[in-house]
């Protein structure tokens, strides 16, 4: 960084109540969709039970949001530079809530598994758009705070929703409540978006020009081959074994079109969907592969302790859902706080060096839980593995803004929670693998249990469903209790594993200032005002010089 990069100080920046308005309505917006696609997972056996659908649409009910959540987060990204953000929000918003209501109306699981997918497409864009947004209206020193609120907000609808959907399900509410509570916020954010967020849409070309500078062959390569590789991740162990042609085939083909994709952009693309030049700088590149294992982490979290708590400690869903509180206290709480200090101090780089150790230490705790563990005991343990992920949430956001060049900063911000949801689809891949792979040990030690056992053992929710039809006395339903608890030992111990890999390539990163001048392409409407600097003002490139 150079001694100028060193001695530049931003002006005073206070956020306009139109700001605040505009956070406050995406912000709502985040939760809804963080709470939709958690929601539902404690929820499905009654739905199939009620729709008459097949375990493999049941699988598929929870994947589709998250597939194409990832798939289609670049997609608005580029689209929203071509046609402006508010228009691009706005679609998002509308898929979302579409895919709310054909899934609240669905009397057939195919149509509740396409309002998922509409769901999942509009959910990736509000996540995206809603980073783009802050990037481009505040100061990279202030954005800390904002990262961490909307990453809070993200987390605590993460962790309520399975909370929601178990209580929706269990009450006299009917399960479709899950989708139509989405309904009041949506319309609420369609009708305050126009209102408030009123950009600067001068850079944008007249419609025949954006229309021409869209990436067509490298969008429909990116989406093709990336849901060809993330279907079978997905299914793999559960569905499909590993070495089925299933499973096999869509992740050779979505390798190879991967491959493909990264060739076009980089030789015959025009205007780019990913321009690759944004991986070129080191900071930036290991920020990304720790939003990826940051996402396998909090997944295999999400997805796998609930389990615990039904598998080896008996609990109910909403209690299990009651039991994940204690991450719900602490990462948006954490995520808040490390975002004030980082606007504070202006760095992000500690934050990086203290979350991963405390991430690696809660999970390693994870690993002490069994068949027999009191309340105390898995209260304070996920105290400290939310600390840890509740930390890294806005820090890694900061590291690839900190490094971007303005000229990439949409693209480079989108990045971040595509790699994030990524991380999150094979983290529950992982994961799954390791459990059975170690239950199907466990079990291989212990004749006496029965072929039905063995035949629940290949997938940890099916095993789940099992376990509560046996007599709460039984022996049988005892030891495997236990088992259920050892195998996800491992689990843990994998989890351990990953995160000190992203330890170790943290320790890469440079600790860019984050005292930068704003630089917008789609900036408030109007002036610049007072306490703001507009973006045809000098900023800092990713080299950390002074760029005009």
């Amino acid at each position: 960084m150079s001694d100028i990069a060193k001695e530049y100080q931003p002006p005073d920046w206070h956020p306009t109540w139109q700001l605040k308005c505009i956070f406050a309505v995406v912000g709502l917006l985040n939760f809804v969709a963080a709470l939709d696609a958690t929601s539902i997972s404690v929820s499905l056996p009654t739905i199939s039970d009620n729709l008459g659908g097949t375990a493999t649409e049941a699988f598929w009910a929870g994947t589709s949001f998250l597939v194409a959540s990832c798939v289609f987060q670049p997609i608005f990204s580029l689209a929203s530079d071509i046609f402006g953000r508010k228009y691009i929000l706005i679609t998002a918003v509308v898929s979302f809530t579409l895919g709310s209501i054909l899934a609240a109306v669905a009397m057939e699981f195919s149509l509740l598994l396409v309002g998922r997918s509409f769901q999942g497409v509009g959910g990736g864009g509000i996540m995206v758009l809603t980073e783009i947004l802050i990037a481009d209206l505040i100061p990279l020193r202030e954005r800390g705070k904002w990262f961490s609120i909307r990453s809070g907000t993200w987390a605590l609808g993460t962790v309520v929703g399975p909370l929601i959907g178990g209580g929706f399900t269990e009450s006299s509410a009917s399960w479709r409540w899950i989708f139509w509570i989405n309904l009041p916020f949506c319309g609420l954010g369609l009708i305050l978006i126009p209102i408030f967020l009123k950009l600067d849409t001068t850079k944008i070309f007249p419609l025949r020009e954006s229309l021409k500078r869209v990436d067509y062959i490298g969008s429909f390569l990116f989406v093709a081959s990336l849901t060809s590789f993330l279907i079978p991740i997905t299914w793999g162990g559960t569905m499909y074994a590993w070495d089925s042609w299933h499973t096999l085939v869509p992740l050779v083909l979505g390798v190879a079109g991967l491959i493909g994709f990264c060739m076009y952009e980089r030789f015959i693309a025009t205007q780019p969907l990913i321009p690759l030049v944004i991986f070129n700088n080191v900071t930036m590149s290991v920020s990304y592969a720790g939003c990826f294992l940051h996402g396998v982490i909090l997944w295999a979290i999400v997805y796998y302790l609930p389990l615990y708590y039904e598998g080896s400690l008996g609990y109910k869903p909403v209690i299990a859902g009651v039991a994940m509180f204690p991450e719900c206290f602490t990462v948006a709480p954490i995520s808040v706080i490390t975002g004030f200090i980082c606007a504070k101090v202006g760095r992000y780089r500690w934050a990086l060096w203290f979350g991963w150790p405390v991430t690696i230490l809660g999970i390693g705790l994870l690993c002490l839980l069994d068949s027999e563990s009191s309340i105390p005991k898995w209260l304070f343990i996920n105290l400290v593995a939310g600390i840890g992920v509740g930390t890294l949430y806005p820090t890694v956001m900061l590291a690839v803004q900190a490094a971007a060049d303005p000229d990439y900063l949409s693209i480079s911000v989108s990045m971040t929670p595509f790699f994030r949801v990524f991380g999150q689809a094979v983290g529950v891949s992982i994961g799954g693998v390791v459990f059975q792979n170690r239950i199907i040990h466990e079990f291989g030690d212990h004749p006496s249990l029965g072929r039905s056992a063995l035949a629940y053992a290949e997938d940890a929710s099916s095993l789940v469903q099992y376990i509560h039809t046996l007599p709460t006395s039984s022996v049988e339903r005892s030891l495997i209790e236990s088992l259920y608890a050892k195998a996800l030992v491992i689990v843990w111990a994998v989890m351990c594993g990953i995160g000190g890999l992203a330890l170790l390539l943290s320790l890469l990163t440079k600790d860019y200032t984050l005292n930068q001048a704003l630089s917008s392409k789609q900036g408030l409407q109007g002036p610049a005002p007072d306490d703001i600097e507009s973006s045809g003002s000098s900023a800092i490139s990713m080299k950390g010089e002074i760029s005009a």
